[in-house]
């Protein structure tokens, strides 16, 4: 049984990883303001991330999952708070990597600034640049889309949602942009992996190694409800984010060497079924976004 520290463990990646870890039997606490429900059997720390004072030091943690972190300032301080501790696992981004490189992205290429994801991308890359300078043992991941139970993103359940009403969904272009994900459960594992094994490279891309077009999993989301989409198809003359909840963005990361350590991943449509059953029940805690009210007024 290991000691853990999960940043956050309130919402979505943060919270799922903290009751992953709980789940397997870890000590774990979460380290938040306290202004949501907490998650059952972990410990929690109330605390403001940035004026921590000495909160953190009379703890030793095995291992600190950072799964909140968005720049240079949230990791220093963070690691300037804490007592003793073993792993550092942060939960970057594919943003690190500028659309201008030959694609698959793979971890050993120059990162640098990326026009689609603006300051988000380069606070990131910032964050693990100061990590890679002053924090040995830390491990960085750069997931591309996350899924899965506990999504309160406007995502699949979007989707979902339009299933379940038996609407047409609206397509860009010809569907045929392709998307990366990676399941929750997935980025779970294989931090559970790092732990155990550390390996030598402390950079990794994690996701699925199969894409999938826009076409494709919107079928998917769909299958799960037993129904088929009627698609229409939207010109490029039209925003894409005010009717889809994707940027106008096809990138794909290598992920070979997440590969040799966790060989299998989630099937997608095993993950997407999660996810509905999670949003089913949860449909109060998704962040909408005002796509539906677009699609009424300019697509219908």
């Amino acid at each position: 049984m290991m000691k853990i520290l999960v940043t956050g463990g309130t919402v979505f990646a943060s919270r799922y990883t903290a009751e992953y870890f709980a789940k397997k039997g870890h000590e774990v606490w979460v380290l938040n303001r306290g202004s949501k429900p907490q998650s059952p059997n972990v410990r929690h720390i109330c605390a403001d991330r940035y004026s921590l004072g000495d909160t953190l030091k009379k703890h030793s943690f095995d291992a600190v999952l950072d799964v909140t972190s968005y720049n240079e300032n949230d990791v220093r301080t963070l690691n300037e708070a804490l007592g003793d501790f073993g792993s550092y696992v942060f939960i970057s981004s594919s943003a690190v990597y500028p659309e201008t490189l030959p694609q698959p992205f793979c971890e050993d290429m120059e990162c640098g600034a990326n026009s689609i994801w603006g300051t988000y991308g380069t606070d990131k890359l910032a964050a693990e640049k100061w990590l890679g300078s002053n924090v040995e043992n830390a491990y960085i991941l750069r997931p591309p889309y996350l899924y899965g139970a506990m999504n309160n993103l406007y995502r699949e359940a979007f989707v979902l949602e339009c299933a379940e009403e038996g609407r047409p969904f609206f397509v860009p272009k010809d569907g045929r942009m392709r998307l990366q994900f990676f399941n929750i459960t997935d980025l779970c594992r294989f931090m559970e992996l790092i732990l155990e094994h550390k390996p030598e490279q402390h950079i990794l891309n994690v996701g699925n190694p199969d894409t999938v077009s826009i076409e494709e999993w919107v079928r998917l989301c769909y299958g799960v409800l037993g129904k088929e989409p009627e698609l229409r198809f939207v010109g490029a003359e039209v925003p894409q984010r005010s009717y889809f909840p994707f940027y106008d963005y096809e990138y794909v990361l290598d992920v070979a060497e997440m590969s040799r350590l966790m060989p299998q991943v989630t099937q997608f449509d095993t993950g997407l079924r999660e996810s509905y059953l999670w949003f089913r029940d949860n449909r109060s805690l998704i962040v909408r976004k005002p796509l539906l009210d677009y699609i009424g007024k300019n697509l219908m």
